[in-house]
């Protein structure tokens, strides 16, 4: 079985610049995206990627475990293209996903900006917002090695 390809950062990567809507309408700029200090989850996904819509499952099952433990947030962002975004709020609503915030980014402006290839794309971003942490693919189990990171982050 393949492992998924992951990197921590050591740089000050911040998350770009890209006005995007949320699956409610409301207009949201990427980089103000914040946690109170707290680390933050990012998830790329599309409607019809089984391997996204699993790693959101997975990770929708210890959500609020992971939010008591640390304060975690999860971000989820879809890269369905305009023609599918009606999909969105369905999909996670008959997923029961707990996310606050689901962006749309139909014309692929944040995916480009960040230099994603593929999804499922994760990234962690540490509490003064800077991406400390990037994984793209996922296998059974990989949502373990996303809360270690956080972790390790909230003990710093």
């Amino acid at each position: 079985m393949a492992m998924a390809a992951f990197c921590y950062l050591h740089a000050d990567a911040q998350i770009p610049a890209v006005v995007l809507k949320d699956i409610n309408g409301k207009t949201v700029k990427t980089d103000t995206l914040s946690n109170n200090g707290k680390p933050m989850i990012i998830d790329f996904f599309a409607t019809w990627c089984k391997p996204c819509n699993r790693e959101l499952s997975a990770i929708a099952e210890v959500y609020e475990e992971w939010q008591e433990e640390t304060g975690v947030k999860l971000v989820a962002i879809s890269i369905d293209q305009a023609q599918n975004m009606h999909k969105v709020a369905p999909l996670v609503s008959e997923n029961e996903w707990p996310w606050e915030t689901v962006l749309l980014d139909p014309n692929g402006e944040l995916k480009r900006a960040l230099g994603i290839q593929m999804i499922p794309y994760t990234l962690i971003v540490d509490g003064e917002g800077k991406i400390v942490y990037k994984h793209n693919g996922y296998t059974d189990g990989a949502e373990e090695e996303l809360i270690e990171v956080v972790r390790e982050l909230v003990k710093e």
